[in-house]
């Protein structure tokens, strides 16, 4: 059973330690278990106890009448302001509630409600990516352990496999051709599966070649489906081999295609030399990127090469 210090249910709950400690006094709402130190800490079902009256707290709720409610009381009212269109930060609360519990049923139900409101794609900007940020700075400070970042991942990419499957096989005419793939040792995959709906989404003819995609296997796929544009992510935990020596044998092996590069590492490197390379800082820079198409022709390829 996981057990948290107060400065890890304050970074869970947003609950600062000294008010956390002033509620235990005042209204005894969880009594945090104390080790041989005399130091609190909290098992986790008093972490979701606190989630539940942070989440309620931040949606108006006094304090006094929150502790006035029985936990079961607690978790109806819980439900209740889940199921409206809440704020952001409280959305953002009941997410991380619902990683740390691992309950796949709760995490769907805010996203699938999400999406059903707002649509896929702002879904992924909105709610999704602002989860991924806060969970990397707790896994990063211990807060929450690497099966939980597992288990969300998972789902995540679940998510984004069903809106990909559900979008029509429409390519418009006048659009380049894309191939996806992440070369050896980076990770990120996620985002390379969120680009692919993006571009499907827009009507481009697009191939994900998939993860650890050396440049000679790249290059195989390049003569049996010739691609105007190659994608990749370089995030900052991508060390596997020099950047400029990847760009240069990935061109050198797919000498009829673009190379778009985005990620941390594509950032720090002066791409002027490479004729056939440009850097998109981001995804939202990649959707301003696809969007072009939209109004205009585009760039002709031909010219770009």
């Amino acid at each position: 059973m996981a057990v948290y210090t107060i400065s890890d249910v304050e970074k869970l709950t947003g609950i600062r330690a000294h008010t956390l400690r002033a509620w235990e006094q005042r209204y005894e709402l969880v009594t945090p278990r104390r080790d041989e130190n005399n130091v609190r800490h909290y098992l986790e079902e008093d972490l979701r106890e606190l989630s539940n009256i942070a989440l309620l707290n931040r949606h108006g709720y006094r304090i006094s009448r929150i502790a006035a409610l029985s936990p079961e009381e607690r978790a109806r009212e819980v439900a209740s302001v889940s199921s409206l269109n809440i704020s952001a930060d409280t959305e953002l609360d009941a997410l991380t509630l619902s990683v740390v519990e691992m309950d796949p049923f709760k995490f769907s139900l805010i996203v699938d409600t999400n999406i059903a409101q707002r649509g896929f794609e702002e879904t992924m900007m909105e709610v999704i990516y602002p989860l991924l940020d806060k969970l990397g700075l707790l896994f990063f400070t211990g807060s929450v352990a690497a099966v939980q970042e597992s288990f969300t991942g998972g789902l995540i990419r679940q998510k984004i496999l069903a809106a990909t499957d559900r979008l029509p096989q429409i390519r418009k005419e006048g659009r380049p051709s894309f191939g996806l793939f992440l070369p050896e040792g980076e990770q990120q995959e996620l985002s390379m599966l969120f680009v692919q709906y993006l571009l499907r989404k827009r009507g481009f003819p697009v191939v994900y070649v998939g993860t650890d995609v050396s440049c000679i296997d790249l290059g195989d796929f390049c003569r049996v489906r010739p691609v105007d544009y190659l994608f990749t992510i370089l995030s900052s935990n991508y060390v596997a081999r020099p950047v400029d020596d990847l760009i240069h044998d990935i061109l050198d092996h797919c000498p009829d295609s673009r190379l778009l590069l985005s990620g941390y590492q594509a950032t720090l490197h002066d791409l002027s030399g490479y004729r056939r390379a440009e850097r998109l800082s981001g995804l939202g820079e990649m959707i301003e990127w696809m969007d072009t198409f939209s109004t205009r022709a585009g760039p002709r390829i031909a010219v770009a090469r």
